[in-house]
């Protein structure tokens, strides 16, 4: 099994991102599960989001405690939050961030950076000062964990995008090809 924890910011699209994950290893024969958790339910808080995969059927119901990869929507985060917590010794760790990789200096994890927020910015995806960059995250993720692809994320986000399907796949498309650390 797979398991993905997103975090980001109310507003974000880290829910939406777990789902859109979802959605599309769905869409390659996987089963699937996929959930948030909120605290205070507004815009700008800290939220997190979970996504499992399995070539297998799904059957635990809890929150991911041990995740394969975390996916950090706002690094601004990483000042309040152990986005790392749990994270699996040979997890991955992917920051929507226009720093290299190696200016995080997290204790566990293989730590890649894309920066999303530029790249949804450069697609109109949300405003310059809420930008949308969901996603553009699951680009990233696609290239760097491997086992959703790309044709599939974007199948997902015709599915479940409600407008700009085309935007959101440039997005994803151009995270998938500026994620560094790979």
């Amino acid at each position: 099994m797979y398991e993905v924890r997103f975090h980001g910011r109310g507003g974000q699209g880290a829910v939406t991102a777990a789902n859109v994950l979802a959605v599309a290893a769905f869409k390659e024969g996987k089963d699937v599960q996929s959930f948030p958790m909120f605290g205070v339910e507004r815009r700008g808080a800290p939220v997190a989001a979970f996504t499992r995969i399995d070539e297998r059927p799904i059957d635990i119901k809890c929150q991911i405690y041990e995740p394969d990869a975390v996916v950090v929507l706002d690094p601004t985060l990483m000042d309040v939050v152990d986005v790392t917590s749990g994270l699996k010794s040979t997890g991955i760790v992917i920051i929507n961030s226009k720093k290299d990789p190696k200016e995080f200096h997290l204790k566990v994890g293989k730590v890649y950076t894309v920066d999303a927020t530029s790249i949804a910015i450069e697609n109109r995806l949300g405003s310059r000062t809420n930008p949308i960059v969901n996603t553009a995250i699951l680009g990233a993720l696609s290239k760097v964990a491997g086992n959703v692809g790309m044709k599939a994320i974007e199948a997902a986000i015709d599915d479940t995008a409600p407008v700009k399907q085309e935007e959101n796949k440039k997005a994803a498309k151009h995270a998938y090809d500026r994620v560094k650390g790979v």
